[in-house]
């Protein structure tokens, strides 16, 4: 994920990886959960191959007493009538037409198999382990937020590939190892959530594909879908004709009426689509481009995008002579037979990128202590806090009591920082797991209002925050699995930085010296496109680090 930080001419990002929290509630805000559903349908299968194996059982009892019967008319009833005169032909006869087509026909083994199957999946349900309609709505909405942020095409997404258009030719921004393609119902129901947010600029685009694969496998049905053709055509026609495009809306309607000439509505929609075709007729020049929806909270959303887009590529013409690379002790006897290796990636704002801060075996622990604790991630609204749309994660908070690890990371960041990091002058260690989409919109980490939860500590703000890499992203560039971080300059201006690796850590400050918010420290994290992606934030507040903020080389600082 990218993370930017903006000030009033620019804007600077760094690519962080975050934590989720762990519960089957909102399944689709954290990959973890969306990992543990794979065995949840491992049991749906055990159950579905139990049934199978029954119901075959079954089937196969009635051929042979299809076999059975079809021998006897073909060989026995169909022969000299002598035949019938024998009275056990004759018995026989009489007892299956009176009790054994009976027993077949009111036979309640079919009925007793799709019971237990249903027990069986209900059992399951009972657990909380299957996914309510909010995860798949959730999970709707990252498809559709990957495709708006990084540009990706709908039709390349169905497909299974990650591709945008660049200069009229589609490119593969990321190829993925396994390629999964979307059927027509899958996109029925991307479209549908659009549809009902009344978001018709995503439920044309998903609904155009789900017409089409529909109508490319005859409109045949399976009992696995929820949406047919006709529900589909019913979607698109209404998602155009509220774009304007009444003309497409009219066509996809008679298309309906010829699967469905009796339905009264399409009948009266078709008429009302006429009507408006004569009074107002479309012209050749008008513009029917579907116009994306506005956004009522990211003011700055064409810069983020933009930003995140860059998927890490950055142009090198910009160097600043101030940024260096060292090993780094602190002057702290703790450090200097083991100093670091820092990267100071930028000066206002002071960031510093830490290598290597904490090793595989610490990195898969801190991922493990946080499952049992990853809820769904809040933000402050107002004196509380609250679940919110500009942010998809689950996060689960550690004590140093949870395991001697956490209590030596806390003691490896007051080596580094020189800063109190003991509760209640610092926050409990944040890990973060984003989930489908998932991502973070631009946001200080400062409190910006003094209703703010943050002050319940009595500690006053968050002065810093220590950002660790937790895990690797999957992928945010077509030929390279890494991160790097990148913070644009005055004027969109930009300079190079170095690769952010897994295991490292960022600084920064999130005050001036004066208790005023830098708001240079704008960040966000970008949507997760492919990949698990675990951070683990330390915040630190201004009080108990009087005297301790020799972090930052800026003597304006």
């Amino acid at each position: 994920m990218l993370y930017y930080f903006k000030s009033i001419y620019s804007a600077c990002v760094v690519i962080r990886v975050i934590l989720m929290p762990l519960s089957f509630g909102e399944m689709y805000t954290s990959l973890l959960n969306v990992k543990q559903a794979i065995n949840v349908e491992r049991q749906l299968i055990d159950h579905l191959e139990t049934y199978i194996e029954h119901e075959s059982e079954r089937l196969e009892d009635i051929k042979r007493f299809y076999a059975k019967v079809s021998d006897l008319h073909s060989e026995v009833y169909s022969g000299p009538s002598a035949a019938m005169a024998n009275p056990l032909v004759a018995f026989t006869l009489i007892k299956r037409l009176q009790s054994e087509w009976l027993n077949l026909i009111y036979s309640d083994e079919a009925q007793e198999n799709t019971q237990d199957f249903r027990s069986g999946y209900e059992e399951v349900e009972k657990e909380g382990s299957l996914p309510k309609l909010e995860d798949l709505q959730g999970a709707a909405k990252g498809l559709m937020r990957l495709q708006d942020v990084y540009a990706l095409q709908v039709g390349g997404l169905v497909r299974g590939h990650f591709q945008r258009i660049t200069d009229g030719n589609p490119i593969d921004i990321y190829s993925p190892t396994v390629s999964v393609p979307l059927s027509g119902d899958d996109c029925f129901l991307v479209g549908k959530v659009a549809y009902e947010l009344e978001d018709y600029y995503h439920s044309v685009q998903w609904l155009e594909e789900s017409v089409r694969l529909f109508r490319g496998a005859g409109g045949e049905w399976s009992p696995e879908n929820e949406g047919t053709l006709e529900d589909a055509l019913d979607h698109l026609a209404f998602s155009h004709f509220k774009t304007g495009n009444i003309s497409y809306a009219l066509s996809l309607s008679q298309e309906l009426l010829n699967h469905d000439p009796m339905n009264g509505r399409v009948l009266k929609n078709v008429q009302k689509y006429e009507r408006l075709l004569v009074d107002s007729p479309p012209l050749l020049s008008t513009d029917t481009g579907l116009k994306r929806p506005n956004t009522t909270y990211l003011r700055t959303r064409n810069t983020y995008e933009r930003l995140c887009r860059t998927q890490g590529t950055q142009p090198t013409h910009y160097e600043n002579p101030r940024l260096f690379c060292d090993y780094f002790n602190n002057d702290n006897p703790g450090l200097l037979l083991q100093p670091i290796r820092r990267e100071v990636l930028s000066l206002q704002p002071y960031v510093v990128l830490y290598h290597s801060f904490i090793t595989d075996s610490e990195a898969e622990s801190i991922r493990e202590l946080a499952q049992t604790g990853l809820r769904r991630s809040v933000v402050a609204s107002g004196e509380e806090q609250a679940t919110a749309e500009y942010r998809i994660s689950k996060s689960a908070w550690l004590k140093e009591t949870a395991h001697p690890i956490i209590g030596r990371l806390d003691q490896r960041i007051a080596l580094l920082t020189s800063l109190n990091v003991q509760p209640p002058y610092a926050e409990y260690l944040q890990v973060v797991n984003y989930g489908i989409g998932g991502h973070y919109e631009p946001h200080f980490d400062h409190a910006t209002s003094a209703s703010s939860p943050l002050f319940r500590l009595n500690t006053g703000n968050r002065v810093a925050t220590f950002m660790i890499y937790v895990s690797m992203i999957v992928a945010h560039t077509k030929s390279r699995h890494d991160l790097k971080c990148f913070f644009p300059m005055f004027f969109s201006e930009t300079f190079p930085l170095s690769l952010v690796f897994q295991n490292a850590a960022l600084f920064w400050w999130n005050l001036h010296r004066n208790g005023q918010g830098d708001g240079d420290t704008l960040h966000a994290g970008c949507p997760v496109l492919v990949g698990d992606k675990w951070v683990a934030n330390k915040w630190i507040h201004e009080y108990g680090q009087e005297f301790q903020r020799r972090c930052s080389p800026n003597p304006e600082e």
